[in-house]
Order: structure tokens, then C-alpha cells, then sequence
């Protein structure tokens, strides 16, 4: 009565399909991924505060002033800031892994001009090419991580990143320090050389591609004038990346005038810079941990709204206790250990809402969220920490300042994320 089925198919045979390169680096398992992350995220810390104790060094082997020995940190900042603009662009049009290699051999031939610098001015000129190639690393590794996970996973592997670059803080001024006690300024550069042709090695072998070509954005002047027109006109996308900004301020403040406030004020020499750095760094790995350990159980509200607790309270003993007391160890270096603490239980959940913004063009955002960062910084580090290290008490002010305005950043967030909801 009814029609026989037909007799099955021959099965066609099963061809092996490779797998895209976003499932390789998956499989590699996320602590391998955020090691190398956090390798290439080290460079800008190792840049910047492993010859910070060698300042002394440079003026007297370069002949230069200590505002032209500052100035080459300026230089770098300034630098670094307008180029993380187009880390992420790039790594949207050309794919990440080939980013991250180019800049790392600018960095590597930079870092050696700085070893081999004869003049401040030449200085100048390697430092920012330092600059221009050092943020590829921070910038392209948030972009892989939002390629590869989402949410909690995304912000746990984020976090796991903080927490292990979290070392190079704590290692590059007290490694610099002992460099400059023991043989002369230039082997720090020498060190930062041999790091980043090692870490080329490792990327080359093991870093694959996260981003499909299909996947790839245009890179032409009109298409990307329309992304930055779109970002930087978005009210969110400032007051989401200014909370990270001002807390990352609060802390830049302290570390940038570590050069003067440690010698001058806690009467410290240049191998004892670690009186100020492990804490700070303490508290950056043991509140990633506490995110790491946090996501995926509470809201992304909650855990910044704790992590506000610890920073307004360091902030805030920080004053009262130089409002009382002159400087002295371990006083006033101890808040920076629960204000640092508190920055990583904010960063890795302010991070992941303002990529968020334009998931289609993340790259793209995390290098403009980077560049409010590191604008911030350079101001902080040229203007407001020369002007605010004559005191323990003013840089202290100056930090409850920052946390201030990144605690109003972030309510105002909120309350215009409600209005928008409402329309």
C-alpha cells in the first residue's frame, strides 16, 4: 500500500577536516595560554620600572638633567599611548599573531639602541620606539582571550593573565636595582633584549591565529574613521574605560614618583625599590586570584562594587595616616597592597563590559581602552607625580583623587546603562 523506502545511501567517507587555529590554542588548555599572554603583556612593566632605579646612573653617565632623564619616560608613555590606538586595528585587518611578532622584533631593536645609547636624545628616540611596539602584547591579548571564551571563562582567564604578570612588577625594580648596584645601567636593556628575542622564539613556535580570515575588518581610512567615530562617541565606552583608567592612575602615581619619593622621603637606595613594589604587586596577584576565584558566582556589579571597598578604604588610611604621621616604613608603603588588591577585583569585570560595547570590532575597542589608560599615565607620569612628589601627603591625596573620580565613572555608568534601558 505504501511505497518501499528506499535502500540507504552509501555513507560518504569521513574526511578529517583540520581544525581552525581558535580551536588549537583551545586545546592547549587556558594556564598556557594566559603564561603567554602574560609573557607579552610583561614587556610594557619591565620597560617601565626596571630602570627606574637607574635614573641616578643615566643622569651621570649621559650628562643629562634629571628632568631630561624623566622625560624619557614621558617619551615612552606618550609613544606608547598613540600607537595602542592601532594595535588593536591592526590585529582586526591582518590577524593577531602577526601583530605581535612584528612588534616584538621593533621592540627587541629598540630595547638594544637603549643599551647602546650615547646621548639622552638618542635615548629619547629608542625609547619611543619601545613605545610604539610594547603595547601589542597588552592590547591583542585581551582581543585572543574575548576570541576564544565568553563571560565567566573570559574573565577568569583574564585574571589568571593579571596574576601572572603581576610578577613583573614586583621583579623589574628590584632586578634593576641590583643590575645598576653590580655592573652598569645598560645591562638592564641588555636583559629587556635577550626577554624579547626569547619571547619571539616562544610565539613563533607556539602562538597561533585567533582570528578566521573570513573574520578580518577592512583596514581603509573610512572604515576605520567610522570605528573610532563610533567608540569614542559613546558615553559608556568612556565612563566604562575611565574607571580603569583613574584606578590604574591612582596606582602610576605612586610607581612614577618611586625615583624621588623612595630615596627623598623614606631614605631609601636604588636595590631597595621592592619596599614599594611587592606590596603594590601583592595585592595586583592576590586580587586577581580573588576575581579569578569570584567570576562566574557573583555579577560583574558585585565584584567591582567590593573591589571599590578596598580601594576608597587604602585610599583613604593612606591620607589620614600622612595627615598625622611623616612617612615611614612599612606605613607608607602598606595601603597600596589593599589598594592594588582592590584594582584587580574591578579591572577584569570593567574590561570584559567595555570590549562588550562593539563585540564585532574588539580589537579595535581594547586598543582604544588602552590608549585612556596610557594617555592617563603619561599625564600622570610628565605632570602630576613631578608636582605631587614633594610629599608623601599630596601623592596620597592625589591617589584618593583617582579613586574618586573612577567610583563616580562607574555609577554614572550604571545610572546611563538604566536610562538606555528604559528607551
Amino acid at each position: 500500500m505504501f511505497p518501499e523506502p528506499p535502500a540507504a545511501l552509501p555513507k560518504d567517507p569521513v574526511v578529517p577536516v583540520p581544525l581552525p587555529p581558535v580551536h588549537r590554542i583551545a586545546l592547549l588548555g587556558a594556564s598556557a595560554l594566559a603564561m603567554l599572554l602574560a609573557a607579552l603583556s610583561m614587556l610594557g612593566p619591565f620597560s617601565i620600572d626596571a630602570y627606574l632605579p637607574a635614573f641616578p646612573n643615566i643622569e651621570a653617565d649621559l650628562r643629562a638633567t634629571p628632568i631630561e632623564v624623566q622625560q624619557t619616560l614621558s617619551a615612552y608613555m606618550l609613544a606608547f599611548a598613540g600607537m595602542v590606538l592601532w594595535h588593536g586595528a591592526l590585529a582586526d585587518a591582518f590577524g593577531r599573531r602577526n601583530v605581535i611578532l612584528v612588534a616584538l622584533i621593533v621592540f627587541a631593536v629598540a630595547t638594544f639602541g637603549c643599551a647602546a645609547s650615547h646621548s639622552v636624545q638618542y635615548l629619547w628616540v629608542f625609547r619611543i620606539m619601545q613605545g610604539v611596539s610594547a603595547g601589542a602584547g597588552v592590547v591583542i591579548g585581551r582581543a585572543i582571550i574575548r576570541d576564544l571564551y565568553t563571560d565567566a571563562p573570559a574573565a577568569r582567564l583574564l585574571s589568571l593573565v593579571t596574576m601572572i604578570f603581576s610578577i613583573a612588577p614586583a621583579v623589574a625594580p628590584v632586578l634593576g636595582g641590583l643590575i645598576v648596584k653590580y655592573t652598569d645601567w645598560r645591562m638592564i636593556f641588555h636583559f629587556l633584549t635577550v626577554y624579547t628575542v626569547l619571547l619571539f622564539w616562544v610565539c613563533w613556535r607556539y602562538l597561533p591565529e585567533t582570528l578566521p580570515v573570513a573574520q578580518r575588518q577592512a583596514f581603509n581610512p573610512a572604515y576605520l574613521a567610522r570605528n573610532y567615530a563610533a567608540i569614542f562617541k559613546s558615553p559608556l565606552f568612556h565612563l566604562k574605560s575611565g574607571v580603569i583608567a583613574c584606578n590604574f592612575a591612582g596606582l602610576f602615581l605612586f610607581i612614577t614618583a618611586a625615583p624621588v619619593m623612595l630615596p627623598q622621603h623614606l631614605h631609601l637606595g636604588p636595590d631597595q625599590f621592592g619596599w614599594l613594589f611587592v606590596p603594590t604587586v601583592s595585592g595586583i596577584f592576590l586580587g586577581a586570584l580573588a576575581a579569578n576565584r569570584f567570576a562566574g558566582r557573583i555579577g560583574f556589579a558585585r565584584q567591582i562594587g567590593i573591589g571599590f571597598c578596598f580601594l576608597l578604604t587604602a585610599a583613604s588610611v593612606n591620607v589620614l595616616y600622612h595627615l598625622n604621621f611623616p612617612p615611614a616604613l612599612p606605613w607608607s608603603v602598606l595601603p597600596m597592597f589593599f589598594y592594588t588588591f582592590g584594582m584587580s577585583m574591578v579591572a577584569p569585570g570593567a574590561t570584559l563590559l567595555t570590549l562588550d560595547l562593539f563585540p564585532h570590532i574588539r580589537g579595535t575597542v581594547a586598543s582604544c581602552q588602552s590608549f585612556a589608560v596610557t594617555l592617563l599615565g603619561a599625564l600622570v607620569a610628565g605632570v602630576i607625580a613631578p608636582f605631587l612628589s614633594h610629599s608623601v601627603l599630596w601623592l596620597a591625596l592625589g591617589q584618593l583623587g583617582f579613586c574618586g573620580l573612577a567610583l563616580a565613572l562607574w555609577v554614572l555608568s550604571r545610572i546611563y546603562r538604566r536610562m538606555l534601558s528604559r528607551q
